[in-house]
């Protein structure tokens, strides 16, 4: 699709300022917290995965052809605003970005412009542009990866923005040997011998499992450990075993938000530059309320990585030691797993969690599968597979590991809570867990962990020994089949999953 001759606002406003944009913003509907940041409120309050549509391979159909040439003569009697930002800070990894939203909506390009960061030059050829035209009456995002074009129409909602430019960003480097993933990545410094030991993490989790929270959790360590929180969306991962980063903020589910458990993203939400949205706002008061969910169970804020403790100024890590699958089950999936690199790229091609409120609300809770964690994948999901255990192969002290965040035993079971979670990453960095084989899937399960009661997880608790046998059976089964619908997938992986 060319936008060339099409494209052609009545009036385009060129990049204005965070202050514009923020006063115009508030003129729009959005008011100032208690807590002195902005606050918006948005009709969309979720991704449009149901109405997007990836020309990959593939040409518009004639309605399709329509619909734009509709859209573009709409535009002809608007006001646009543009804005350019890069993502990436690396050399070879920094991509140009543009968006043009109808001016009625200015909290879209200011949430968006300070997720990432500002051009030298604005004026460069971008790599990428993203159309939005909020008011539309019709819901429907149209992506054209190889032309680098997401036209946006009738949401006004800032995370499919955000989501467009880094689907773009993904296809791209995959073409050049690398892959674009839905992870967070962080460091944890701790004490090794007489000195620290730097570990390098990446955290994969669909939207509402935890990725963010514990990407951003500072593990409650002593100087001089500590961590370095760097990313908690996309990252690239190198052939090498490095991981670069791509934006400048965080983009935090806020729901039930709490300070004892998440202190660094509780206290990021409060700050003056965070804008808030679809939070409740008590009207009076302007009282932040996380935890009523009355407007969403999908609130959001947007946080600036230097609002955040335990960041600093670079968001690429020099090497990935662990990776982290986080998954959200309530069954027989085991709090921690380690994995063999067949195991760990089975685990990717899985992508096994529950639907949340940021990508199907009316499906929320329903087991679900979605390769890599990632949505937004771009061409062939195996040949995604493929290049992950290639690049596990190529740098063997990269682990893997299976993280559960839900229930151990069932519904009524074993909660596994936040600090459970982070207590048993701290235990993986610090390489204090005693593991042994689990005889069923033949990775490797904890037997124990420092700190944790480790009898809470144990299946007899919750299942007689036949009952979980089918259980487990019955997970393999379903694994199996989910993975042989990948025609090109390495069997290698398939076979982990078998036993083979």
């Amino acid at each position: 699709m060319e936008l060339e001759g099409r494209f052609r606002p009545k009036r385009i406003i060129d990049n204005p300022s965070d202050e514009e944009l923020r006063a115009w913003a508030l003129e729009q509907g959005g008011i100032i917290t208690q807590a002195g940041n902005l606050a918006v409120v948005t009709e969309v309050r979720n991704r449009s995965a149901k109405f997007t549509e990836v020309f990959h391979n593939k040409k518009p159909s004639p309605e399709t052809e329509i619909l734009l040439q509709d859209v573009f003569d709409y535009i002809k009697g608007q006001e646009m605003i543009r804005l350019d930002r890069v993502m990436c800070l690396h050399e070879n990894f920094r991509f140009r970005a543009r968006v043009y939203v109808t001016n009625g909506f200015a909290r879209i390009p200011l949430m968006w412009g300070n997720t990432l960061f500002i051009p030298e030059n604005p004026d460069a050829e971008p790599d990428f542009v993203t159309i939005t035209v909020p008011e539309w009456p019709d819901r429907r995002v149209l992506v054209f990866p190889d032309e680098g074009y997401t036209i946006i129409l009738g949401t006004d909602y800032k995370g499919e923005n955000k989501k467009a430019m880094l689907r773009q960003l993904m296809y791209r480097v995959k073409k050049g040997g690398c892959l674009g993933l839905h992870a967070g990545s962080k460091i944890i410094r701790v004490k090794d011998g007489d000195g620290l030991r730097d570990c390098g993490l990446l955290f994969f989790g669909l939207s509402g499992t935890g990725k963010t929270s514990l990407t951003c959790h500072s593990h409650w360590l002593d100087f001089p450990e500590r961590v370095i929180i760097r990313q908690d969306d996309v990252v690239i991962l190198q052939p090498d075993g490095r991981s670069l980063g791509t934006e400048d903020s965080y983009y935090v589910k806020t729901d039930a938000l709490d300070l004892e458990s998440q202190p660094l993203l509780y206290a990021a939400c409060l700050s003056p530059r965070a804008i808030l949205e679809n939070v409740m706002i008590h009207p009076e008061s302007r009282r932040i309320d996380f935890n009523d969910t009355s407007l969403t169970s999908n609130g959001r804020a947007m946080v600036k990585r230097s609002d955040v403790a335990f960041t600093d100024s670079s968001i690429d890590l020099p090497r990935v030691n662990y990776v982290i699958f986080i998954t959200r089950r309530n069954d027989v999936v085991p709090p921690i797993a380690k994995l063999s690199p067949e195991w760990g790229a089975a685990a990717f091609m899985l992508g096994e969690s529950i639907e949340t409120s940021a990508g199907d609300p009316t499906m929320a809770g329903r087991a679900i599968r979605v390769v890599g964690t990632n949505p937004f994948i771009v061409g062939s999901e195996a040949e995604e597979g493929n290049i992950f255990l290639d690049i596990l192969r190529k740098n063997p002290d990269i682990q893997c590991y299976n993280l559960n965040t839900g229930m151990f035993g069932g519904s009524e079971g074993e909660n596994i809570t936040v600090k459970d979670s982070v207590r048993i990453i701290e235990m993986i960095a610090r390489g204090t867990i005693k593991w042994k084989q689990d005889g069923y899937w033949g990775f490797d399960v904890a037997e124990e962990i420092p700190g944790i009661d480790m009898e809470r997880f144990k299946l007899a608790n919750y299942y007689e020994p036949a009952e979980s046998e089918a259980l487990s059976a019955a997970l393999r089964k379903e694994r199996v089949e989910w993975l042989e619908r990948f025609e090109d997938l390495d069997p290698k992986i398939i076979n982990a999953i078998r036993g083979q």
